[in-house]
C-alpha cells in the first residue's frame, strides 16, 4: 500500500499526468493512480484526458496559463480625474464622486480614495494623509509653542483647553 499524499499543488498532479502519458499509460489507468496517491479529490477522469489530450497535442509546460482576469474599470487616468475632483471640492463625497464617475462603484471609489490617493474623510473634507516635511515643522512648532504655555501657566492654562474627536489646529 503507498503513503497518500494530501493536497498536491496542480503543477505537481500535471507533472505526474505528463510523465504516465509519456510511458503510454492510459487517462484512467493514470486518474486510477493519482486517486491512489492523492485521493479521490485530486482531479476528475475527465480533467486526467484533457490534459492528456493536451499533453499528445505538444503542450509541454504543466502550469497555468497567464489569464488577465476580469477587466478593470478604473486607470491611472481615471483615478488621476478623481484626484482633481477631489482637490478642486475637498468637501466631494463618495456618492458625490459617483454621480460624477458612474462607471465606478461606490465601493471601488472609496477604496480608490483612501488605499490609492491616501486621503481621508476629516471634518468632512478630504484630506491627504501624508504630511510634508512643511507640515510636519508646522506641527512641531505649534507643540513647541503649546508646551511652552503649558509650562507658563499650568493648570490655569490646561482648564482652558476643550477638546473633541480629531481637530486641526493652526496657529
Amino acid at each position: 500500500m503507498f503513503k497518500t499524499t494530501a493536497d498536491p499543488a496542480d503543477c505537481e498532479v500535471r507533472s505526474v499526468i505528463r510523465f504516465l502519458n509519456a510511458k503510454k499509460i492510459k487517462p484512467a489507468e493514470i486518474h486510477r493512480q493519482l486517486v491512489e496517491i492523492y485521493g479521490e479529490h485530486v482531479m476528475t477522469d475527465g480533467m486526467v484526458r484533457k490534459w492528456v489530450r493536451q499533453f499528445n497535442d505538444g503542450r509541454t509546460n504543466v502550469h497555468d496559463e497567464a489569464r488577465s482576469g476580469r477587466p478593470s474599470v478604473v486607470n491611472d487616468g481615471l483615478v488621476a480625474k478623481v484626484n482633481e475632483k477631489i482637490r478642486e471640492n475637498r468637501r466631494f463625497t463618495i456618492r458625490m464622486l459617483f454621480d460624477e464617475f458612474p462607471q465606478i462603484s461606490k465601493t471601488v471609489l472609496h477604496e480608490n480614495v483612501t488605499n490609492l490617493l491616501n486621503y481621508r474623510k476629516l471634518c468632512s473634507r478630504w484630506v491627504p494623509k501624508i504630511l510634508t516635511d512643511v507640515h510636519k515643522m508646522k506641527r512641531l512648532g505649534s507643540a513647541l509653542k503649546f508646551r511652552t504655555r503649558c509650562s507658563e501657566k499650568g493648570n490655569e492654562f490646561l482648564n482652558k483647553i476643550v477638546t473633541v474627536d480629531e481637530t486641526w489646529v493652526c496657529f
